[in-house]
């Protein structure tokens, strides 16, 4: 589907050259001489390069429509990842590249969603927190609360994240997926 430049959105995929791209950032700029542009930021689905990209103001672009599928991770085989679609219950395999930078924040039975583009699997899509567990540490430090430094915490799916000297291996904690980054410690049973 073909749309103006003039009428893209953040969030919307473009599909450039047979890539798949995803809209980060958009501005529309008249400089004091010469046509208006449209300058945006773009994620490659794939890849997950990020680029910057100057259109002309009003210039068609070629608009993927996703189809998105809410899904359960269930487990992985060598480079391939299950996932069972909670609407129909069938299991769906998925690339590791496909699966991208999600695959740092997935666990077995974790909920998620499934990007397809013309019927095939294209991307998935994590919560933008998800609570996972402290598998190695540092011990944590008496006396360490809320403030002062930080230390690297290897989680339960084997991503690195800086953690606050109070957290210690086998804690609960809450990180945002876009930034990498703690967000809290989850108290349990509770």
């Amino acid at each position: 589907m073909l749309v103006s430049t003039n009428d893209i959105k953040p969030g919307m995929t473009l599909d450039q050259e047979g890539e798949l791209w995803t809209v980060l950032e958009w501005e529309h700029h008249k400089p004091g001489k010469g046509q208006p542009v449209v300058r945006m930021r773009l994620r490659n689905l794939k890849s997950g390069a990020v680029l910057d990209r100057t259109f002309r103001a009003d210039e068609k672009v070629e608009v993927a429509v996703l189809e998105k599928r809410e899904a359960q991770y269930s487990y992985r085989d060598g480079s391939t990842l299950y996932f069972m679609d909670l609407s129909s219950y069938e299991q769906v395999p998925v690339g590791v590249q496909e699966a991208g930078e999600a695959l740092r924040w997935l666990k077995e039975g974790e909920n998620c969603f499934l990007q397809l583009y013309q019927g095939r699997v294209v991307s998935v899509e994590v919560p933008v927190a998800v609570e996972l567990r402290v598998a190695e540490t540092e011990p944590g430090l008496k006396g360490d609360r809320q403030t002062g430094g930080t230390k690297p915490a290897r989680l339960e799916t084997g991503v690195v994240v800086q953690v606050p000297l109070f957290v210690s291996a086998g804690d609960l904690i809450r990180v945002d997926t876009r930034t990498g980054t703690y967000i809290t410690r989850v108290q349990e049973g509770g």
